[in-house]
């Protein structure tokens, strides 16, 4: 190995994203397994999450635990705990990445239903599954919580206020976390600008709309995974309670 192989070496841990069949989680869920790791694939659609766990053992022979859930609801992140500590006896790495931001016409039009579903799936869920985790990793000697963000939480537009404000608030939570698990579980937020996921298929195009950015361009998938394998590695063994931005250069 060399020195830098080492520094950013998983061997043999493992590494839990929900979100993680498509988009910035499955890339970082690739990214953790070419590094050693074995990975849960957790997301609502278990035929994608399989998909994904079998690209991404035949691409690195990992294991990888595809798994069914709905991170919005409370009631079925125990399941995905007990199922993970089932199948490989612990947990080294959270990956909060799960989120949706829905489209609206006017803020008047926001429903409380989907109000409640964007602060369920981006705030809520992370809350609890970062509660049962933390406190395992905490027990078991130590761990690391990444939460997956958005640059909105810092330059919330008009069209994303719900969304905007829940990642506000998982910005907040981090610190909190990081406070009440340490000194042995490093908890830290990865904040993401836009990336042309499949999610940026629906944003209007016209004009520059990234000019404002110090790179003037959206980012690519891939381009998310060496912050988070900083941030899930010992390369990041002092880094805790931060928020990395990988936004292009807002300004």
């Amino acid at each position: 190995m060399g020195y830098a192989d080492e520094l950013f070496d998983l061997t043999d841990r493992v590494v839990l994203v929900t979100g993680g069949s498509r988009g910035l989680g499955r890339e970082i869920a690739l990214g953790a397994a070419r590094c050693g790791a074995d990975v849960v694939i957790a997301s609502r659609n278990l035929d994608s999450c399989v998909a994904a766990a079998e690209e991404i053992t035949a691409a690195t022979g990992r294991a990888a635990l595809p798994y069914e859930v709905h991170v919005g609801r409370w009631d079925q992140l125990d399941g995905l705990v007990d199922a993970t500590y089932e199948r490989f006896g612990k947990v080294d790495v959270l990956v909060n990445n799960a989120g949706m931001s829905p489209l609206y016409e006017s803020l008047s039009s926001v429903t409380e239903k989907l109000f409640d579903s964007v602060f369920n799936l981006n705030l809520k869920g992370p809350f609890r599954l970062s509660a049962l985790l933390g406190e395992r990793m905490a027990a078991d000697g130590g761990g690391v919580i990444i939460n997956v963000s958005s640059s909105g939480s810092l330059r919330p537009d008009q069209y994303m206020l719900p969304y905007a404000a829940a990642k506000a608030g998982l910005n907040a939570m981090t610190e909190g976390l990081a406070k009440a698990f340490g000194p042995t579980v490093r908890v830290n937020t990865l904040m993401a600008g836009p990336f042309l996921t499949d999610v940026s298929k629906a944003w209007d195009m016209a004009g520059d709309p990234f000019g404002h950015l110090a790179l003037g361009r959206a980012g690519n998938p891939p381009e998310i995974v060496g912050a988070a394998l900083f941030l899930m590695s010992d390369a990041s063994s002092f880094t805790t309670g931060s928020i990395l931005r990988v936004d292009g250069g807002l300004p």
